[in-house]
């Protein structure tokens, strides 16, 4: 039973991660009604700049505040950039079919990653991960301390996204934006500066991702990747939904490691990289229950 937990703990670890990822899927979503493919994008724009701000503050500040100075930077950096984007690129766009929009961001993701990769190079750029491997024991289990600090980030994300969302005129303006344009523009509510914020908030909860995954595995020219996994966890919780995003990143990944970990022993007959399509899988049985995912609103046409 230890090691079964201790396989749910590093799930979680690595599910808070997607959920950070499903976050900004959902939020421009919800402002913009269009999926945004450039969070991949985004994601490794924010890895690498933390990559070489990382060191250079590592030089002055003691390890762990340096990485969190450094993952502050890229975020805002990564969101300024984001902001960039929608208003050069997105916001000519507005009014046309929704299809359109995603083929746009489509394009914008490929550039972007294309010119990132020429920072990057042919190796990986490491960041200095201030925690190692080492394992800390909590309540008996034994976890490496880099899924405790994605797990605390994320519920850190969540309390300010709840605050902001609930106590804050910017923050009640997009709740409006999201439930009826027309009608939020009728009280005075600036329906692009909202799909702006939306999309700086959704680059800023990449870069902070992409910095968090790169503990471990470094920045190199495929991380964006891992992205693509947070779209089952949109899907799973429902595209609309933010608590559904969080919900559906960490069950993403806690059914990956736990398929990661047992199915071998118990399923051999999936083939040896089944806990790669296992979030797909789990998305399908969902999808065959929920159309909309567990938290979605279903749509309504009245006829």
């Amino acid at each position: 039973m230890t090691h079964f937990l201790e396989v749910v703990l590093r799930g979680l670890g690595s599910g808070a991660i997607y959920a950070l990822l499903a976050l900004g899927f959902v939020i421009i979503y919800k402002s913009t009604g269009v999926i945004s493919f450039a969070q991949p994008a985004m994601m490794l724009t924010g890895a690498t700049i933390t990559s070489y701000v990382g060191p250079a503050l590592g030089v002055m500040l003691f390890a762990g505040f340096s990485f969190f100075a450094s993952m502050a930077v890229a975020a805002l950096l990564t969101a300024a950039f984001a902001l960039v984007i929608e208003r050069g690129a997105v916001r000519p766009m507005v009014g046309r079919p929704a299809f359109v929009v995603a083929i746009i961001t489509i394009g914008i993701d490929i550039v972007v990653r294309v010119v990132t990769s020429g920072f990057i190079g042919l190796g990986a750029r490491n960041i200095p991960n201030p925690w190692g491997l080492e394992r800390v024991e909590l309540a008996g289990l034994r976890v490496q301390e880099r899924h405790l600090v994605s797990l605390a980030t994320l519920a850190v994300v969540v309390a300010v996204l709840f605050w902001f969302y609930r106590y804050t005129r910017h923050g009640l303006a997009m709740r409006a934006a999201a439930f009826d344009q027309e009608a939020a523009l009728t009280q005075g509510v600036s329906v692009g500066s909202v799909f702006a914020l939306s999309w700086a908030m959704a680059g800023a909860l990449a870069a902070v991702a992409g910095s968090l995954l790169a503990i471990s595995a470094g920045v190199d020219r495929q991380i964006w990747i891992v992205a693509l996994v947070a779209l089952p966890a949109i899907i799973l919780g429902g595209l609309d939904s933010l608590e559904g995003a969080v919900i559906g990143g960490l069950a993403i990944g806690v059914v990956e490691s736990l398929v990661g970990t047992y199915q071998r022993d118990y399923a051999p007959w999936l083939g040896d990289n089944f806990a790669v399509v296992s979030p797909y899988v789990l998305m399908l049985l969902v999808l065959l229950a929920k159309p909309y995912g567990i938290f979605g609103t279903p749509e309504v046409r009245r006829v």
